[in-house]
């Protein structure tokens, strides 16, 4: 069988319907360790870097199991072609080497149906490299995006399929652990481009939002209802879909809630997130919390959807929830914080259209996982890799 490239959704494929594969990275340590490729399911991975077998050829195939399929991942395509030749020549009958490099396992995201009927549907589109969620609801031929990335093409392609005019843009705040499309889809399509308080200060085009104002479609269709819920960052805002969901932004994690640190106010923003959990909590507890982030796939359901109960959230984290008074929960915060990403201040730049960067340095910045969940195990964990 003659070595062969593959997408990046076939690899997701793959490992979400736990294909007997071996995935072979051949980037270097330190890129590897930074950023790979993670499933729903266990899988094995190994890491032998292409330098290796460009000097130690022998010695490296001697690393890959024999009689596998080889399914290989490297920075920008061409590393990974090269070992998989290496290997064809060695007697490795079925090897694939991914099109595009990891930057495609990174930028991929993933459709989910969460809901269906007579009015819209939701959609919720996994960013696995990223570990967040972006969100499409569609009514009529119109569709609404929440916290679209930078992979425009992508939801072009996905409202052209469906036959929708991608009509109004949504964030939930200014991003800093990722490049936002919104600024983007609103220049190719013309659709209204909707931001909070964190956009006072940037170059965008976009409007203002209101508490409690309610969005719809042209015919009918659900009403979105704007709540803002600052903490995360000052203009945190979440978007209720008739009174059913919550697209929760940074506000409600499944596994924790968003860090109010990373804009370097930690105390101040902290008293905001602290209020706002005091709101969510007066909440219908059965409304169901849409994520824009999780921190491993085991916060997903059977389908493999990032979604929960306000009720479950709050109890899953009632470490946080309950804690006693502001002043605890700021020293909670404190206690818990730990450096972020110095592509971080970078990417709010980009994001607030203040610092244009090229597409190479785009995808150097977007790459990796978030850092946004302000865990009770977070302090551990940095003690335990230090």
């Amino acid at each position: 069988m003659a070595i062969f490239s593959y997408q990046a959704n076939d690899l997701f494929d793959w490992l979400t319907a736990r294909e007997d594969i071996l995935v072979l990275d051949v980037r270097n340590k330190k890129d590897f360790s930074r950023f790979q490729v993670e499933s729903p399911y266990p899988f094995e991975m190994i890491n032998v870097s292409y330098y290796d077998f460009m000097e130690i050829e022998e010695e490296s195939v001697a690393r890959v199991p024999a009689g596998r399929k080889i399914r290989i991942v490297c920075a920008k395509e061409g590393s990974a072609k090269y070992v998989a030749e290496i290997l064809a020549k060695h007697g490795y009958e079925d090897v694939g080497y991914l099109a595009g490099g990891i930057k495609t396992w990174g930028n991929m995201l993933v459709p989910k149906l969460i809901e269906t009927n007579d009015d819209f549907e939701l959609y919720q589109f996994i960013r696995p490299g990223k570990a967040s969620c972006s969100y499409g609801l569609i009514s009529g031929n119109e569709i609404m995006l929440f916290d679209p990335s930078r992979n425009v093409d992508f939801y072009l392609n996905f409202a052209g399929e469906k036959g929708c005019k991608i009509t109004k843009t949504f964030e939930t705040h200014l991003q800093a652990d990722y490049i936002s499309g919104s600024r983007m889809l609103a220049e190719k399509t013309g659709s209204a481009f909707y931001g909070d308080g964190d956009f006072a200060g940037s170059n965008n085009p976009y409007i203002p939002l209101v508490d409690g104002e309610t969005h719809s479609f042209s015919k009918g269709g659900p009403e979105v209802t704007v709540l803002f819920t600052p903490g995360h960052t000052p203009g945190s805002t979440s978007y209720v879909i008739n009174s059913k969901y919550m697209i929760a932004g940074d506000m409600v994690f499944i596994a924790s809630i968003g860090r109010p640190d990373l804009g370097g106010k930690a105390e101040e923003w902290a008293g905001l997130l602290y209020n706002s959990i005091q709101l969510v909590k007066r909440l219908d507890h059965n409304i169901l919390i849409l994520p824009g982030h999780y921190m491993n796939w085991e916060e997903a359901n059977d389908d493999l959807i990032f979604i929960t109960t306000l009720g479950e959230a709050i109890d899953r984290n009632r470490d946080i929830y309950y804690i006693e008074d502001e002043a605890a929960f700021v020293r909670f915060i404190k206690d818990n914080m730990r450096p972020q990403p110095e592509e971080y201040a970078v990417i709010r730049l980009v994001n607030a259209n203040l610092e244009q960067v090229d597409d190479d340095r785009a995808e150097e910045l977007d790459l990796g996982k978030n850092e946004c969940a302000a865990t009770a195990y977070a302090k551990a964990q940095a003690e335990k890799e230090s």
